[in-house]
């Protein structure tokens, strides 16, 4: 069977999604964020979650260097701060967005949930990289609607 990538990517999107930022503090870089809405939860013993990024993302060497993350899930009124840090460029947090987690990773202050984690296993899959995080420690906000993707715009679930 034949299909062009848009296709494909047109097909992929019809599925919605969650939308999540992942955070890092590594040694000589300022915290950052990078929105991600490839994001699952894997195991539950152990707990155990994942992500994906195009391996040519402009946060590549910094998400290299860090042996610790944070996913930090959205809420609906979150959606400026989705498109600012899914956009290239300067991904550094302003210091008003978050705070230091119990492991010392930087969390965002008013997403709905943050997963704090140590760096696991790496994988290739095809043009992204899939990541693997050990959670340490979890945060949770008051439930708000969540911030939802889906055929390439944001959406709301009511």
């Amino acid at each position: 069977m034949k299909f062009d990538k848009i296709e494909l990517r047109n097909a992929f999107g019809l599925f919605a999604t969650g939308v999540t930022i992942i955070t890092a503090n590594p040694a000589g870089y300022k915290p950052f964020g990078v929105t991600v809405n490839s994001f699952s939860s894997l195991s539950l013993d152990p707990p155990l979650l994942l992500w994906s990024l195009q391996k040519d993302a402009d946060t590549w060497d910094a998400l290299e260097a860090t042996t610790r993350f944070a996913v930090n899930i959205l809420a609906l009124d979150q959606q400026d701060m989705s498109n600012h840090y899914a956009k290239e460029g300067d991904h550094a947090l302003a210091a008003d967005e978050y705070k230091m987690g119990v492991s010392g990773c930087a969390i965002l202050k008013h997403c709905i949930a943050s997963f704090e984690c140590d760096t696991g296993e790496r994988y290739e899959g095809g043009d992204h990289i899939i990541m693997l995080g050990k959670v340490l420690a979890i945060s949770c906000n008051e439930p708000e609607a969540p911030l939802v993707f889906q055929c390439g715009q944001y959406r709301s679930l009511s």
